[in-house]
């Protein structure tokens, strides 16, 4: 009688089929994580800046005290802050805090730099909450955008209020908004 040996692990070719069936999984998948990756970036900033103009609407009205949302964008990336003062007695950049002059006070600041792909721009500079009515002026558009074009817009109407969506264009809408 023969005895078999049982042999235990993996042969040479055995892994080098694992490891090439691997790499050619994640190459696959690598493009996909990715947009996975730059879509939840987006979405935490749209929400974040959602909540914070909410909020800076509300400390108005509790201060009693006229408060901005001013955005600034440079080459180091993009930023905004909550800030009592006129509009251009504070500002900031994506590679730092906030630098505010006279009898201006930062809020929060809330900076993007241009490493993370995200950026937050507007058709106005800055939006002003009244602390009686809690309305805003001007009316504005807050677009969060990524670097692949998908964006979140938050439209502030005059009233204070937001109402966000995601445009379809060249990039799809952003998933869980409305298209605009």
């Amino acid at each position: 009688m023969r005895l078999q040996r049982l042999s235990i692990g993996f042969t040479l070719v055995e892994a080098a089929i694992a490891v090439a069936i691997a790499a050619i999984t994640l190459a696959t998948a690598a493009p996909s994580f990715g947009s996975f990756i730059e879509t939840r970036r987006l979405n935490g900033v749209a929400a974040q800046l959602a909540t914070d103009i909410q909020f800076i609407r509300s400390e108005a009205v509790l201060r009693n005290s006229a408060l901005r949302l001013s955005l600034h964008e440079d080459s180091t990336g993009s930023c905004y802050v909550l800030h009592s003062g006129l509009a251009k007695q504070c500002s900031c950049a994506g590679n730092g805090p906030a630098r505010c002059s006279g009898d201006a006070r930062e809020i929060k600041t809330v900076v993007l730099p241009a490493r993370d792909h995200i950026r937050v721009q507007g058709n106005v500079a800055s939006i002003l909450f009244d602390p009686l009515h809690g309305t805003s002026t001007p009316a504005g558009t807050l677009k969060v955008v990524a670097d692949g074009g998908r964006a979140v817009h938050h439209v502030v109407n005059i009233m204070g209020r937001v109402r966000s969506c995601s445009p379809a264009g060249a990039a799809p809408a952003v998933a869980g908004y409305r298209v605009c």
